[in-house]
């Protein structure tokens, strides 16, 4: 792959299109060296190593008009980090100013930018730039990505980095398009509609719905929740950091790096014991199911309505929130628990299966993502022209380290299979970033225009997947009913990597490079 880790000269625009003579298929000279879809956290990373390696011919693409991915998408009322922001960073670029223990989506949103202008990405950016698909192209060895209302991109190297909470996800409810009043989703909220005084619906009890509600029920006339799945809960110790806690973070960096490393053995742990080793130490699970029915218990005298919000799968099938006021928020004169099934939506309301219509003039979305693909998802077309998550759903969802795909060549495909390690979605990022760098030194070293894994290696890491979940809550506890997006379309919970964080890391850097062949 000819000059792939060498840097352009920097009067060159990336926007520069190639040469009649490089476009053909003889030159076999794509428009850029690679090319990244998402300009979240996950994108961003990708493109920060590929300028670590030298390589500035890349562009990244995005529908939304600016960086930070799920954050840039996500504005509605209570929206914050669930990690404690001291770790929800990139571990090389810290942010001292956090305000709280759990930071407000707006400083989730100011960080990104701020990684964008230190890490010079915004020059190889274009935005408001939604792809439809993308095309393996054999002759070339190279990827053409077809863009609404614009021309096809080509790249040698493709890095799908739509991220995993990037695709809404809207309930499949009869009469939903005939609603009359306000419809809102969690993920496109309209910052200019006041909810002062209005008789609200908020469909969904999820991660979402655990920060919606507190904010905006002290708002409105009526609030009926409609719950499909109870969610588990335990309390936030959510703190404001001081202003002079701030400055020593931003004087002494060490001091912030010590506590995202004790944050992070304490999040290694949680995963350890009560998700990969639940059925050696199901205590650990049992504990904090536990503590999330004492604080439901104490949020809510009545019986009843408690026996309603207590799940009935097991702490950790599905991930838990955390929450101060969820709990209390059914508590509230204002506000009804709806467990009956919706039946239709009307111009007007809602009608359950027991016949009974509640009048309501705005309708909330609090249903979240479809992790694993659905309408408006980026189409990936692989050798022989197979599509991506048609090949998963046919032949099981698997990625070679959550990375890379058999069949799929020159593509890095980050929301992958067994890829997200760790609780803290930075700890995979900055994994598949080792991953990547790896990759393609080994390329640019073996003069390389062409990388794919090798199918039976990759087979071999599904097989020791399914080895590390055997023991799993997935496996081993009463996940039936939780509704998770831990489990794939085919019921497997191929979501989390069963490792160590350090064991995943370490592996994105020394793999075998005879995994992968080269041509």
């Amino acid at each position: 792959m000819e000059a792939l880790v060498q840097s352009a000269p920097p009067n060159v625009s990336i926007r520069a299109r190639a040469s009649a003579a490089e476009r053909s298929p003889a030159a076999e000279r794509p428009e850029f060296e690679a090319l990244i879809i998402g300009a979240g956290f996950g994108g961003m990373g990708a493109a920060i190593q590929l300028r670590r390696l030298g390589i500035e011919s890349f562009l990244i693409v995005d529908r939304n008009a600016d960086v930070g991915g799920t954050w840039f998408s996500n504005r509605y009322p209570g929206l914050a980090v669930d990690i404690r922001s001291v770790t929800y960073s990139y571990s090389f670029e810290l942010n001292p100013s956090w305000s709280r223990d759990y930071a407000p989506g707006t400083e989730l949103q100011a960080y990104a930018q701020h990684v964008a202008e230190k890490y010079g990405l915004r020059e190889h950016l274009r935005l408001n730039c939604s792809v439809e698909r993308a095309r393996f192209d054999a002759a070339r060895n190279c990827w053409t990505v077809f863009v609404a209302e614009h021309e096809p991109l080509t790249a040698r190297v493709l890095i799908v980095a739509t991220g995993y909470l990037s695709q809404p996800k809207w309930p499949d409810v009869p009469g939903l398009s005939d609603f009359a009043g306000k419809l809102l989703h969690t993920a496109d909220w309209d910052d200019s509609y006041d909810l002062r005084g209005r008789r609200a619906a908020v469909i969904g009890t999820g991660a979402s719905s655990v920060q919606l509600l507190p904010a905006i029920a002290p708002q409105l006339a009526q609030l009926d929740v409609y719950q499909r799945t109870p969610i588990w809960v335990a309390p936030k110790r959510d703190r404001e950091i001081s202003p002079r806690t701030r400055r020593l973070f931003a004087r002494l960096p060490i001091l912030q790096q010590s506590l995202r490393a004790l944050d992070g053995v304490r999040l290694e742990l949680m995963v350890a014991l009560g998700l990969i080793q639940y059925g050696r130490a199901p205590i650990f699970s049992k504990f904090a199911e536990l503590g999330c029915r004492r604080h439901l218990a104490r949020s809510v005298p009545d019986r009843a309505l408690r026996k309603k919000l207590t799940p009935r799968y097991g702490f950790g099938c599905k991930r838990p929130a955390l929450s101060n006021d969820y709990y209390r928020v059914f508590t509230r004169a204002n506000v009804e628990l709806v467990t009956q099934a919706i039946d239709r939506v009307e111009p007007d309301g809602i009608v359950t299966r027991d016949g009974q219509k509640r009048f309501v003039d705005t309708l909330v979305l609090a249903t979240g993502f479809d992790v694993w693909g659905g309408p408006g998802r980026v189409a990936v077309y692989g050798r022989g022209g197979v599509e991506l998550s048609e090949c998963w759903k046919a032949h099981g969802f698997q990625a070679y380290a959550g990375t890379t795909i058999p069949g799929f060549p020159n593509l890095f495909y980050l929301p992958s299979p067994y890829s997200y390690t760790g609780l803290c979605y930075f700890n995979t990022i900055e994994g598949q970033m080792r991953h990547i760098a790896r990759c393609l030194v080994a390329m640019q070293r073996k003069r390389a225009s062409r990388f794919e894994v090798d199918a039976a290696k990759s087979a071999e890491f599904l097989a020791r997947m399914r080895r590390g979940l055997r023991n799993s809550v997935f496996v081993r506890g009463t996940c039936t009913g939780a509704n998770s997006y831990y489990f794939d379309p085919r019921g497997e919970p191929s979501l989390l990597r069963p490792t160590t964080v350090w064991r995943a890391h370490y592996e994105h850097a020394h793999f075998a490079i005879d995994d992968y062949h080269f041509s």
